[in-house]
């Protein structure tokens, strides 16, 4: 009877522990997926953090660049907001300057803004891209390996 009451008593609570409680969960330590090379030169991995849906109306996705990379000029509907939580790359917008970004830095693109944003020539980089609604990205001109390149040389001089 003392083992009978003793598996019963073990199977209850190991019930109570393994209560799945549904929760959303994703990882920002995850990879995510390589992102099929069709909007930028190099490699570039996704994950998808949030999803704008019904019930939020903004996404966030963490990207990762290796070196040498770079997306193609593009905007957005939304404000887009980019935080650099690991190494270098470069951020710029139609008729400015491209900038050095690094860890740390917080980048607020305006709504309708065109820009382009990459890794640095020698460093990965990985940030978080914060943006509204679930707009597709607008992809606007290919940004060539020669242009990159320039901006790397100009920025390495600064």
């Amino acid at each position: 009877m003392k083992k009978i009451l003793l598996i019963l008593f073990m199977i209850s609570s190991y019930n109570v522990l393994c209560q799945s409680l549904e929760y959303d969960i994703t990882s920002y330590k995850d990879e995510g997926f390589k992102a099929p090379n069709i909007n930028y030169i190099g490699e570039a991995w996704l994950n998808s953090l949030i999803q704008a849906g019904s019930d939020i109306n903004y996404g966030i996705t963490k990207a990762y660049f290796k070196a040498n990379s770079t997306l193609d000029w593009h905007k957005h509907s939304s404000v887009q907001v980019i935080v650099v939580v690991d190494g270098e790359g470069y951020y710029q917008e139609r008729g400015k300057d491209a900038i050095l970004m690094k860890e740390g830095d917080v980048i607020k693109c305006p709504i309708d803004t065109e820009h382009w944003h990459a890794s640095s020539k020698s460093k990965d980089v990985t940030y978080l891209a914060i943006y509204g609604g679930s707009t597709p990205t607008i992809w606007t001109e290919k940004l060539s390996q020669e242009y990159y390149d320039m901006i790397s040389e100009q920025l390495k001089e600064n």
